[in-house]
Formats: structure tokens, sequence, C-alpha cells
């Protein structure tokens, strides 16, 4: 009879211990990508910021004569709007992440030859410092929300990690997630 008891006992601790530790996980991979959906509004400003300088319709653009770093600017927004949407259906995924990364460096490259192209005139900055100063605001909070997002990542990894809590994750699917890199901070113009 006592066997039944302890027996029981220790299968009703183990259970709780089970339900606790997956409510845990579940709660961390929440939390992460909550963190991410931060991520996703603030590189979607930067997307924004780099559609609203170009020409609608017959209008002259406002950033006239400088055609190759506008087209480099949108193919490096175009191509980190794409990355952004695989990635916000699937934040915790490793390589949709690591596709923003390589998409958010493009975009922040193309900033930085956009700022000091060498080739310009002598008669001032190539873009105006409305936009630039814009640019500079926007990827300050996007590294801001970077930071919370591999914050949580590394929450979530670590908890999925840790024995006993691993085979819970091995059994109900958890993967590791992968950190977003910031985009590098530019140099003064």
């Amino acid at each position: 009879m006592t066997e039944t008891i302890v027996l029981w006992s220790a299968a009703a601790v183990l259970l709780f211990w089970a339900v606790g530790a997956y409510n845990r996980l579940v709660r961390l991979r929440a939390a992460a990508i909550a963190a991410f959906a931060a991520v996703d509004a603030e590189l979607g400003q930067q997307i924004e910021l780099v559609q609203a300088q170009l020409p609608q319709g017959t209008q002259p653009a406002p950033l006239e004569g400088l055609t190759s770093i506008w087209t480099s600017l949108q193919a490096a927004a175009a191509q980190l709007a794409v990355s952004l949407s695989a990635a916000r259906h699937k934040p915790l995924d490793p390589a949709r992440v690591a596709a923003l990364g390589t998409a958010q460096d493009a975009l922040a490259t193309a900033w930085e030859h956009a700022q000091h192209d060498e080739a310009h005139d002598l008669a001032g900055a190539r873009l105006p410092d409305t936009v630039l100063s814009r640019r500079a605001q926007l990827a300050a909070q996007a590294r801001a929300a970077t930071g919370q997002f591999n914050q949580a990542v590394e929450r979530y990894n670590q908890a999925i990690a840790q024995f006993p809590a691993i085979m819970l994750a091995w059994l109900f699917g958890f993967k590791p997630a992968r950190a977003l890199t910031p985009a590098p901070i530019s140099r003064p113009a």
C-alpha cells in the first residue's frame, strides 16, 4: 500500500513539473515572438522611409539626380521587405532570421554608401538632412528592438537546453532560435 502511494505521489510530482516546465517554455517562446513584433514594426518604418522618398506618379523625384543611390536604397528596402515578410510568419526560424539579418545589413550598407558617396559635388550632402536624421533615429530604435528580441531568444534557447527541460523541448518540438545581428551603426556624415 505504501509503495503505491509513493509511486502515485512521484508520478503526480513528475506530471506537475512537466506541466510547469512546458508552460515556461511556451511563455518564453511567446515572449521571443512578441519581441520580434517590435523588430518588425521598426524595420517596417525603415522600409516606409525609403518608399516615401520614391517618386509618386508624375511628380519629380524628391532626390533628383540621385538615381543610382536611390536605386540601391530601393533594392535593399525591397530585399528587407521580402525577408521581413518571411520572418514574420516564423520569427524563430534560424534561416529566416539569418536572411533578415543579411537584408538589414544590405539596407545599412546602401544608406552608408548614400551618405558617404565620394562622387558627390562639394555643394552639400547627397541626401537631405531630414531624411538622414530620420534614418538615424529609426536605426537606433531598430537596434533597441533587436536587443530586446535577442535577449528573449537567449532566454528561450537557454531554457530549452537545460536538463531536464531539454527532454520536453525535444518531445514537443521546441527548436533553438537565432538572434538577429543588429545593423551596423553609420558613421557621421
